[in-house]
């Protein structure tokens, strides 16, 4: 197959969403160290742009020589090539928020303020709604909002770190009349919980890498249950998605090495209230 342009010119993705999009369109056909290269430079865009072949490997778990074919897979001529997109997704961004967090952490690490340490932590909420409000896809967002509306049931699902998600949809949906249910108990009876659940309901499944397993196990018994599933999550390769109907990609800043739950917050207060509205337009 020949991959170059009539003019001599490899047909390699030129601008990171391009590149994107092609890393996604062949993620269900990757051999499986490719695949886990291919998770890691979609999680961790900056590391690819900064890091070196040997660093990089380290840190996805593969050999050097996987990061090549990596980046042959996809047309490059190796993997110098492959990461100047990853440079250039860098020098085109706006870079403030990014700025203004690394000048925060140096305040940090030299024994900032409380006050300091508050900007920090509001500076990277801002950019994860910054990111989110560029990212979320109108007709996804429509979808979800409509297989929510037309289940019967609402299940919520969500541990550990997102464990919030969870307590805030139980409450919104609660004030906005929409029946629902946590998937969690002291007693250990979420699988009778689950066992409850029709594909005439509907799930919300939200988790971060590292994803807990218990929410990928419970997740994967209502898929084959055939309950729709609307996932909130961080990478295309994220164990939700391959079950999930609709799922969103959040991705939260950190400040520190902790990251906030603003836009995920976010984008569920949208799920809530859009569901009760939809719910509202279908009854009347």
């Amino acid at each position: 197959m020949n991959d170059r342009s009539p003019a001599g010119e490899a047909a390699y993705p030129r601008d990171y969403e391009t590149l994107r999009e092609m890393i996604l369109e062949q993620r269900s056909v990757l051999p499986k160290r490719i695949a886990q290269v291919a998770a890691y430079a979609l999680d961790n865009p900056d590391e690819i742009a900064f890091g070196t072949t040997a660093s990089i490997a380290a840190s996805a778990g593969v050999q050097p020589s996987t990061l090549i074919r990596f980046a042959q897979q996809l047309g490059f001529d190796g993997f110098t090539s492959l990461q100047s997109v990853f440079r250039e997704r860098l020098r085109e961004r706006n870079t403030t928020y990014e700025e203004r967090l690394a000048a925060l952490r140096d305040e940090a690490q030299n024994g900032a303020t409380n006050r300091a340490m508050l900007d920090g932590f509001l500076a990277a909420s801002v950019r994860s709604l910054d990111v989110m409000a560029r990212s979320v896809d109108e007709a996804t967002l429509d979808r979800a909002v409509g297989i929510l509306a037309r289940a019967e049931t609402l299940y919520i699902l969500a541990k550990r770190r997102s464990f919030p998600v969870a307590s805030y949809l139980g409450y919104a949906l609660g004030k906005l009349h929409v029946r629902s249910q946590i998937i969690e108990s002291a007693s250990g009876l979420q699988p009778e919980i689950i066992g409850f659940a029709t594909p005439r309901d509907a799930v919300i499944a939200v988790s971060f890498s590292p994803y807990a397993p218990a929410t990928i196990d419970e997740v994967r018994v209502l898929h084959e249950r055939g309950v729709p599933i609307v996932a909130i999550t961080d990478s295309a390769f994220s164990p939700l998605a391959q079950f999930a109907a609709v799922w969103f990609e959040v991705a939260e800043s950190d400040f520190s090495g902790f990251r906030s739950l603003g836009a995920t917050m976010a984008l569920a207060m949208t799920l809530a209230v859009g569901c009760a509205e939809e719910r509202r337009r279908l009854a009347g």
